[in-house]
C-alpha cells in the first residue's frame, strides 16, 4: 500500500514538472471556466445591441470593441468559447464512442468482420473531413449547433477506430488476455474488463488532440456561414472581421487570439499527456526533449 502510494506520488509530481501538461492544463481548465462563468464574467448581455456604436474599437466600456451590429464583442467571445467547449467535447464523445464500438469490435473479432469494418474506416479516412462536414451542413439546409456536431462525428470516429484495433490487437497477444481466455470467461468481460481499460491513454491522447480539431473545424464552418447560427461562433466573428478588417482590424483580432489560444493549449495537454501516459516515452523523455530541440 505504501509502495503504491509512493509511485503514485512520484507520478504526480513528474506530472507537475511537465511544462506542456501544466502549461496545456491551464489553458483548457482556464477554457472550462469561461465557459461556465461566462453569464458572470461578460460585461454586458449577449443580446444587448446598441445601434449608435456600431463597430467601435476598445474603450473602457466596451473592452473589446463592437461588432457590426453593436453587440460588446468581449462578450461575444466569453459565449464563444462555450459554443467552442460544447461543439469540441460532444463531437469528441460521439466519435470515441462509434470509434470505440467499430475499432473494439474489429480488433477482438478479427477475420472478416475486421476487414470489413477497416475498409469501411478506410473510405470515411479517404474523404477530406472538413469538406465531407460542409456537404453534409449543405445537405440538410440546417446550420446549428447540432447539425455541426453530426458533420464532425461522421468522419471523426475513423481515426478512433483505427487506433483502439491496434491497441487491442497488440493486448490480445499479452499473458493476461491469454489467461482469460483459458479460464473460459465471457467475450464481453475480457473485452470490458481487461482490453478496454488498457487502452485508456491513447485513446485519452487522441480524444484531447480531437477537441482542439473539432473547436478549429466548428470555427472553420462558421467563417464559412455553415456554423451555428442562434449561439455566437468564434468563426463568426472572424468572418465579420474579414469584411471589416481595414477599419477595425480588432474584430478579427480578438475572436482569433482566443482561438489560438485555446488550440495551442489543448494541443500542449495532449502532448503532455502522451509523454506522461506512455512508459516509453517517460523513461526515455531526455533523449526525446533533446531530439525535439
Amino acid at each position: 500500500m505504501i509502495g503504491n502510494r509512493a509511485g503514485l506520488d512520484a507520478r504526480w509530481r513528474s506530472f507537475a514538472r511537465d511544462p506542456f501538461l501544466v502549461t496545456g492544463g491551464g489553458v483548457t481548465l482556464g477554457l472550462f471556466l469561461v465557459a461556465l462563468l461566462a453569464p458572470w464574467l461578460a460585461p454586458w448581455d449577449v443580446d444587448h445591441v446598441d445601434v449608435r456604436r456600431q463597430l467601435e474599437g476598445p474603450s473602457t466600456n466596451h473592452w473589446f470593441g463592437t461588432d457590426e451590429s453593436g453587440r460588446d464583442l468581449c462578450t461575444l467571445v466569453l459565449f464563444g468559447a462555450r459554443t467552442a467547449l460544447l461543439v469540441g467535447s460532444l463531437s469528441v464523445l460521439v466519435s470515441l464512442s462509434v470509434g470505440v464500438a467499430v475499432g473494439g469490435i474489429a480488433g477482438f473479432r478479427g477475420g472478416r468482420v475486421d476487414e470489413l469494418f477497416m475498409r469501411l474506416t478506410d473510405v470515411v479516412l479517404a474523404f477530406p473531413g472538413i469538406l465531407l462536414a460542409i456537404l453534409i451542413i449543405f445537405v440538410t439546409q440546417a446550420p446549428s449547433l447540432w447539425s455541426v456536431v453530426l458533420a464532425l462525428s461522421v468522419t471523426g470516429w475513423a481515426g478512433y477506430a483505427r487506433i483502439l484495433r491496434a491497441e487491442v490487437l497488440a493486448l490480445r497477444q499479452r499473458d493476461f488476455v491469454e489467461a482469460a481466455f483459458a479460464l473460459g470467461l465471457p467475450p464481453v468481460r475480457i473485452f470490458t474488463v481487461h482490453l478496454l481499460p488498457n487502452t485508456f491513454g491513447p485513446m485519452m491522447v487522441q480524444a484531447t488532440f480531437g477537441v482542439a480539431g473539432a473547436i478549429l473545424a466548428e470555427a472553420s464552418l462558421s467563417f464559412l456561414g455553415l456554423g451555428p447560427q442562434d449561439v455566437p461562433s468564434w468563426g463568426a466573428l472572424l468572418d465579420q472581421g474579414a469584411t471589416y478588417f481595414l477599419l477595425t482590424p480588432h474584430l478579427a483580432i480578438f475572436p482569433g487570439i482566443a482561438i489560438m489560444v485555446t488550440v495551442l493549449g489543448i494541443n500542449l495537454l495532449g502532448d503532455g499527456l502522451r509523454d506522461a501516459l506512455d512508459p516509453r516515452l517517460r523513461h526515455g523523455a531526455p533523449t526525446r526533449r533533446a531530439t525535439r530541440t
